[in-house]
């Protein structure tokens, strides 16, 4: 990988990470019509360090306050009711099957679940998931109103986004609008939620730079790394003003788009499903 194509792939992960338009699904996109090798799924996780520094950064003061609490939590009995201490316990109940999912898929996350016709589908599918529950979500509940069972729900659906094309983002959000929350509060426990599995799938995937048979190219991964921070700080900030008065309907829209673009690429042979364009 070059230093001009980690540039790229950087900026695209970080515009994209945080939308509900899946980041791993437009980076497999960049490459394939870039006619670049697939970045695979250890660049994607490592490169996805770099935007939830970006959200440690954007919610510090809120991190700060769930893991003060959370520790008191652990050996003092009164400290088990703050609401923040029990948001602790709950991104820790939610990360739960993104890690068992995680590692019982690995070889289907980084060969099947990559095949351009998946992300095209689900593009679509989970974009008129995205719209139903955008309209019919009552948008009621705050992160206070937070249980096991819809932790639970969250982080099911996060697993779902270990498929190119579902979203991170837009299947967490997507599952606390279905289960009553507000736009702002699904997004935020959305981003705190990733938190571990991102990280824990990011140094988990560090060995796997390199083991192509290829030298390991750190120069540019870092790189890419480094401007997902700045542009996916950038892209929290907007997010988070944006879906308090505005709905998802252009993320919506922009994945149909897509997703039925990206079938007619590959049926007109223009793309590779498994691989990048025909020259």
């Amino acid at each position: 990988m070059g230093w001009f194509e980690a540039l790229v792939l950087g900026l695209v992960q970080g515009l994209t990470e945080f939308l509900p338009i899946s980041s791993s699904a437009h980076l497999r996109i960049t490459a394939a019509l870039a006619g670049w090798d697939d970045p695979g799924a250890a660049f994607t996780a490592v490169t996805q360090i770099g935007t939830e520094l970006a959200v440690i950064l954007y919610f510090s003061t809120k991190i700060g306050q769930i893991l003060r609490a959370w520790f008191f939590s652990i050996y003092k009995k009164e400290w088990r009711q703050d609401p923040d201490a029990r948001l602790g316990w709950l991104i820790i109940v939610g990360s739960m099957p993104i890690v068992v999912l995680g590692l019982l898929l690995q070889d289907a996350i980084d060969q099947t679940f990559r095949d351009l016709r998946i992300t095209a589908t689900t593009l679509i599918v989970f974009g008129l998931i995205l719209l139903v529950a955008d309209r019919i979500g009552k948008q009621q509940r705050t992160l206070d109103h937070l249980t096991v069972p819809h932790g639970l729900g969250f982080g099911f659906a996060q697993a779902l986004a270990l498929i190119p094309g579902v979203s991170r983002s837009g299947g967490t959000t997507s599952a606390g609008l279905l289960l009553g929350y507000t736009r702002a509060e699904a997004a935020e426990y959305s981003f705190l939620l990733a938190l571990p599995a991102v990280f824990g799938s990011g140094l988990y995937k560090l060995t796997d730079i390199g083991k192509d048979g290829a030298p390991a190219q750190w120069g540019p991964t870092i790189l890419a790394t480094l401007v997902a921070f700045g542009v996916g700080y950038a892209v929290i900030a907007w997010l988070m003003s944006y879906i308090k008065t505005k709905s998802f309907v252009p993320f919506v829209i922009y994945r149909l788009v897509l997703g039925v673009l990206l079938f007619v690429l590959i049926f007109a042979g223009v793309l590779d499903p498994g691989a990048g364009p025909h020259l």
